[in-house]
């Protein structure tokens, strides 16, 4: 038996098929009632059982206010977080229908004006989850990490000593070292609890309707890092100015400079995701690389 398959039986369900190896391991799995749900093997180290349960609890709030992400369901005994034999654990949430806005680099699958409505969408969405966060009264033990000036670009961030990568030229490294000097100083904001991960795959579109999963990542932050993280997979896109109007005009921000600074500090951010996840190999590590420095460019006017 699988770990997938023991950890459905905590619920009394069974795996149906694989959605996503990244971070965790996440499945499709059918409830003793018929529903489906997503199951989730949390990778050993990520995150710990206190930070998971924090998520756990958030997300469930913001669904009991109405938003559209996934809640949290409770295993036949109760709990929200099963410890696995092979030390990992596991959670369930309430399955979310609808269809990635898309998928890193590649284009769209919808015309313009449909993608422009969905960023509109994501936008009201990330305002009410921001503000309906505010709200909350979190609970003693309540903890995530930290997306702030130090875990961006301090001397040691959440995702690695970006500026190290061993695939950068002298010159890149040079780059990088003064980008993240430069967002030291620039990067500020209303602070709170962020999603952090508003990548387009894990943005599901219905109609002109959005929802928000996966929130593996979330933590304190910047509210604008929601933002520049949606925006940072369409930096090439000729369209991209008319998406980040539409974002920015959704969630009611007109600081677009500060919209940008932080598309570009999510940019580092996912080379120092890249280091200790993908093999040497991996084309990603280049690409990174260039969108990086690219954004670096037309942020801060560096060469």
């Amino acid at each position: 038996m699988t770990a997938a398959e023991t950890a459905a039986k905590a619920w009394g369900a069974h795996v149906l098929r694989t959605l996503r190896d990244r971070e965790n391991h996440v499945f499709e799995m059918g409830l003793p009632s018929g529903d489906r749900a997503a199951l989730r093997l949390h990778r050993a180290g990520y995150q710990s059982p206190a930070a998971i349960r924090s998520e756990l609890w958030w997300c469930a709030e913001l669904a009991r206010s109405g938003l559209p992400v996934p809640a949290a369901l409770p295993a036949l005994d109760g709990a929200l977080l099963v410890r696995l034999p092979d030390g990992r654990h596991a959670s369930a949430i309430a399955w979310m229908a609808g269809e990635a806005l898309g998928e890193a680099a590649k284009p769209f699958n919808r015309p313009l004006p449909q993608v422009l409505d969905a960023y509109h969408a994501l936008g009201q969405l990330l305002a009410r989850v921001h503000r309906t966060t505010d709200a909350l009264t979190l609970p003693d033990g309540f903890t995530r990490p930290r997306w702030d000036l130090d875990g961006l670009v301090g001397d040691t961030p959440l995702w690695g000593r970006f500026w190290e990568h061993p695939a950068a030229t002298s010159d890149q490294r040079a780059t990088l070292v003064r980008a993240r000097d430069a967002l030291r100083e620039r990067l500020a904001g209303d602070s709170g609890l962020i999603h952090a991960d508003v990548l387009r795959e894990n943005v599901l579109v219905n109609d002109r309707s959005v929802s928000l999963i996966d929130f593996d990542d979330s933590g304190f932050g910047f509210r604008l890092h929601d933002l520049g993280t949606a925006l940072v997979q369409t930096f090439q896109h000729p369209e991209q100015p008319q998406i980040r109007a539409a974002l920015m005009a959704g969630y009611g921000t007109g600081d677009q400079d500060m919209v940008k600074a932080f598309t570009l500090a999510r940019a580092l951010s996912s080379v120092g995701w890249t280091m200790p996840r993908l093999q040497p190999d991996d084309p990603v590590h280049k690409s990174h690389l260039a969108r990086a420095i690219s954004l670096a460019g037309q942020v801060l006017g560096m060469p």
